[in-house]
C-alpha cells in the first residue's frame, strides 16, 4: 500500500466534499423557491393553483426520470464529469426561468434546472462512498442532508427577506451564475476516486480488502439493481414522507398561511422555515443515531409514524399562527428527516459498485413523490374552488379547499408508514455477498 499523507488526504477530501455540497445547496434552494414566489409567479403567468402546481413541479418531473441514468452516470463516468454537466445545464435553465415572458419559457427554464440538479445528489452520494469510511456513511448522509437544508432554509423565510430588495427574476440569474462557477470548480477539483491521486482506498487504509469491481455492462447492473426487491421499500418510503413534506415545504404551505390562516408571506414563510431547520437536524440526528445504534430500520420506522402522526394533527387538530403550528411544522421535518438512513439502508442491499443506482432508486421514489404530491394538491383544491382572486390576481382558496389537501398529505404519509415495515434490516453492513 502506497504511503498516505493524512493531512494532504483530509484536505483533498474535504474539498471535494465542499464543491459538491455547495451545488447541492443550490438544488435545495431552487426546490423550495416557488413556494416563496408562488404569488409572483402566478401574478406574471396567470396561473390557477394545478397551473402553478405543475410549473413547481416541472423540476420534479425531469428530476425523477432523470435519478436511475444519475445512478448510471455516478456508476459509470464518476461524480466529475456528471457534476459538472449537471451545474452547467442547472445554471442556463435558472437564467432562462428568470427571464421567461410566459410560461412555456419558465417551464422550459424550471425543466432544464431540473435537468443540471437531477445529478448532483447521487453523484455527491457516490462520492461519499469512496471518500468516507463505510461504518460512518450514515453520518456524513445525516452532514450532507444538514448542508443541503442550508440551501433549503434560504429557500424560505431568507429569500422572502431577499424579495424585499430585489425581483425574484434577478435573483434567479444569479442563481444561475452561481452554478456556472460550481461547473468550473467540479472539473478543476472533484476527483471520482482516491487512487486517481495516488491514495489507497478508503477500505484498503481500513486495513480491509478492496471491494471487487464489477465487469459487467452497466444495463446489467441496472437490471440487477432494479431486480433487488429490498430496495423498494425504500423507494415507497421516499416517496410518500419526503415526496410530500418537499411538496408541501416547497410550495403549498406558504399558501396555506396566507389564506387559511391571514398571514403576510414574511409571516407564512417562517413556518416553511421552521419545518426545513428541523429537517435538516432530524437528517444529522437520524444519520447519526442509526450508525450508534448499529441498526436502520427502527430509526425509519420511527420517522414515519411521527410524522404521520403530525399529518393527521394538522387534518383534525385546532391548530393556528403561534406556537401549534410552529410546533406540528419542526415536528413534521424533524420526523421526516429520518429518510436519509433509507439512503444507507440501499447502499447496504446492493453490491457496493452499484452504490449509485441503489440510492438513485430510492431517490426516484423521493421525487416522483413530489412531482404527483404539487399538482395533485392543487388540483384537489381546484375541485371546490369558488373561483375568488385577491386584488392582484390571485386565485384565493378556503380553508375547506386546503382540507382536502391534507387529506392527500395524510395518505402519502401512511404510505411512508406502511413501506417502513417491509425494510431488512442490515445491522449497518453490506448484506451482498460481494459485501465484508
Amino acid at each position: 500500500m502506497p504511503t498516505v499523507d493524512p493531512r494532504r488526504f483530509v484536505r483533498i477530501r474535504w474539498t471535494i466534499y465542499a464543491v459538491l455540497v455547495a451545488a447541492y445547496m443550490l438544488v435545495f434552494f431552487h426546490r423550495f423557491a416557488p413556494g416563496v414566489v408562488s404569488g409572483e409567479l402566478a401574478a406574471a403567468f396567470g396561473t390557477s393553483a394545478a397551473t402553478l402546481g405543475s410549473l413547481s413541479a416541472m423540476y420534479f418531473y425531469i428530476y425523477t426520470a432523470m435519478q436511475m441514468p444519475a445512478g448510471v452516470l455516478a456508476d459509470t463516468l464518476g461524480s466529475r464529469l456528471s457534476v459538472t454537466m449537471g451545474n452547467l445545464v442547472a445554471g442556463l435553465g435558472s437564467v432562462l426561468f428568470g427571464l421567461a415572458d410566459d410560461l412555456a419559457a419558465a417551464s422550459l427554464g424550471r425543466f432544464l434546472v431540473g435537468l443540471g440538479v437531477s445529478v448532483v445528489f447521487v453523484g455527491l452520494m457516490k462520492s461519499n462512498s469512496v471518500w468516507f469510511s463505510e461504518r460512518r456513511y450514515g453520518t456524513i448522509s445525516g452532514l450532507t442532508l444538514l448542508l443541503g437544508n442550508v440551501g433549503a432554509i434560504a429557500a424560505t423565510g431568507p429569500l422572502a427577506l431577499m424579495l424585499l430588495w430585489v425581483d425574484w427574476r434577478s435573483l434567479f440569474v444569479v442563481l444561475g451564475a452561481a452554478a456556472m462557477v460550481l461547473a468550473l470548480l467540479s472539473w478543476w477539483l472533484v476527483r471520482d476516486r482516491p487512487e486517481q491521486l495516488g491514495f489507497p482506498s478508503v477500505r484498503e487504509m481500513e486495513g480491509l480488502p478492496p471491494h471487487a469491481p464489477r465487469q459487467q455492462h452497466w444495463l446489467r447492473d441496472l437490471r440487477a439493481v432494479l431486480a433487488n426487491r429490498r430496495l423498494w421499500p425504500g423507494f415507497f418510503y421516499d416517496l410518500g414522507i419526503t415526496g410530500s413534506l418537499f411538496g408541501m415545504l416547497g410550495l403549498w404551505a406558504v399558501p396555506l398561511m396566507r389564506d387559511v390562516h391571514g398571514l403576510g408571506r414574511g409571516e407564512a414563510s417562517l413556518y416553511t422555515t421552521a419545518g426545513t431547520v428541523a429537517f435538516a437536524a432530524g437528517c444529522l440526528l437520524a444519520g447519526h443515531v442509526s450508525d450508534r445504534l448499529g441498526r436502520r430500520r427502527p430509526v425509519l420506522q420511527t420517522g414515519a409514524l411521527l410524522y404521520l402522526a403530525m399529518c393527521l394533527a394538522l387534518l383534525f387538530l385546532p391548530w393556528g399562527p403561534g406556537f401549534t403550528g410552529l410546533t406540528l411544522f419542526t415536528l413534521m421535518g424533524l420526523a421526516a428527516g429520518s429518510f436519509v438512513v433509507a439512503y444507507a439502508h440501499a447502499k447496504e442491499v446492493t453490491a457496493p459498485s452499484l452504490s449509485g443506482m441503489a440510492i438513485a432508486l430510492v431517490n426516484t421514489g423521493l421525487f416522483l413523490g413530489a412531482a404527483l404530491f404539487q399538482p395533485l394538491f392543487g388540483w384537489v383544491m381546484d375541485l371546490g374552488w369558488d373561483g375568488s382572486l385577491s386584488a392582484a390576481g390571485v386565485p384565493v382558496y378556503g380553508p375547506q379547499d386546503y382540507q382536502r389537501g391534507l387529506w392527500l398529505l395524510t395518505g402519502f404519509a401512511a404510505l411512508a408508514t406502511v413501506a417502513s415495515w417491509r425494510l431488512v434490516e442490515t445491522g449497518c453492513r453490506n448484506v451482498t455477498r460481494s459485501g465484508p
